[in-house]
């Protein structure tokens, strides 16, 4: 099978919905996130990024099989969650570009894929104009919590040879249901930004 790179924005993500949810559940069950999934959130979640006009999904496909996907979505048409820590900031919520995950199968990793998606999102930003910065979260964890593989390795290094800056001040608070629980908890995002190239 070929291993390529396709970019949908908005709707023209609906044939892929399904796919991402299981894609999204499957990748966010391993550390750090230990997400148990909900299929039904998922759906929910990935239509309202489709129904942004200006929402973005790179997908990484092996023939017809979609094994990553990358996000992003003006944060004036994200949640309130994500765009409180920026107004408490002083932020103009207007400029900013959100991205929302990268997820990737373990088997594809180490391929650039990485890199491409950043690449694919910062220069969708950019086309669409008028956005100063893009951003992301990232789940935080104790640094001893017992769950992190011995083998794990975080992605701080990889963000801030994109460019990006962790931000001391912003996080925000999601809920989800981890491995092996019955409700849900809350969780610490937080945040990095990069400003947008001109």
């Amino acid at each position: 099978m070929s291993l390529r790179v396709i970019t949908c924005v908005g709707e023209a993500v609906a044939p892929y919905v399904d796919d991402l949810a299981r894609l999204r559940i499957e990748v966010f069950r391993d550390y750090p996130y230990l997400y148990e999934g909900d299929r039904a959130y998922e759906s929910t979640y990935l239509r309202a990024y489709a129904a942004s006009e200006r929402s973005v999904f790179v997908l990484a496909l092996d023939g017809d099989n979609v094994v990553g996907a990358a996000t992003g979505i003006p944060l004036a048409d994200d949640g309130e969650a994500f765009q409180k820590p920026f107004l408490d900031g002083g932020y103009d919520v207007n400029a900013v570009y959100y991205f929302g995950e990268s997820v990737l199968q373990r088997a594809y990793r180490g391929r650039g894929l990485g890199h491409r998606f950043f690449d694919e999102r910062e220069a969708h930003a950019q086309r669409l104009g008028g956005f100063a910065m893009t951003a992301f979260c990232s789940v935080e964890r104790q640094a001893g919590d017992p769950r992190k593989p011995a083998d794990y390795r975080g992605n701080d290094a990889f963000w801030r040879r994109r460019g990006y800056q962790r931000q001391q001040s912003m996080f925000c608070t999601l809920k989800w249901t981890e491995l092996g629980d019955q409700v849900q908890g809350e969780h610490r995002l937080r945040f990095w930004l990069r400003p947008l190239a001109a």
